[in-house]
């Protein structure tokens, strides 16, 4: 496929797809360094292997997993000119990523009355490590709540068509890797002891 080809337009989305994947590439490189830091700090003396993560992690993913269905359900709903239904589900997708936030750190408060910090005397690597991986996610999923932001407000002024869906593609597509990166990183930090 010759990518010089075709409109201006079409040039234009897969230029600005482009862009998100080489995004999305770079945040995954990002975090195989602090896995593989994890696993090769996993065989120091002061590893603790029996460290149980905090419950409220898990309650985030499946809001999390949650979260990506109603994204695919409210773009699934525009795609067929179903506005009203895409917004509602828009919104239940905020809802639910603010509710994964604030399920992180209880998570974190979790943590912290079990006697694990990040940093001091009381703290041990593994849990540095968890408290580090956590964070970086979410800070990457409030970038994902900004760009679901954005693509609301459109959907509010009325932008995406069933024609003409692009923002929400992508955005969709940043919110999707967000849940799969996470459901990753809850499963290796479980297993990976």
């Amino acid at each position: 496929m010759d990518l010089t080809q075709g409109t201006t337009e079409e040039k234009n989305k897969r230029a600005k797809k482009m862009m998100l994947w080489f995004g999305i590439v770079s945040l995954i490189m990002g975090f195989a360094g602090w896995t593989s830091a994890y696993i090769v700090s996993s065989k120091r003396e002061d590893w603790v292997s029996d460290l149980e993560l905090p419950s409220a992690f898990f309650l985030s993913t499946a809001i999390i997993i949650l979260s990506s269905i109603t994204y695919l359900i409210a773009k699934k709903a525009v795609a067929k000119d179903n506005q009203k239904m895409g917004t509602v589900f828009l919104l239940v997708t905020l809802v639910l990523g603010i509710t994964f936030i604030s399920l992180q750190f209880l998570g974190f408060s979790q943590m912290l009355e079990n006697g694990y910090y990040f940093t001091g005397p009381t703290s041990n690597i593994k849990m540095s490590y968890v408290f580090l991986i956590a964070a970086v996610h979410i800070a990457h999923v409030v970038a994902g709540l900004i760009s679901l932001l954005v693509v609301l407000v459109q959907q509010l002024r009325k932008k995406y068509t069933p024609e003409n869906m692009l923002g929400m593609e992508l955005g969709a597509t940043f919110w999707h890797f967000l849940d799969f990166l996470w459901v990753y990183l809850i499963l290796f930090m479980y297993f990976v002891k």
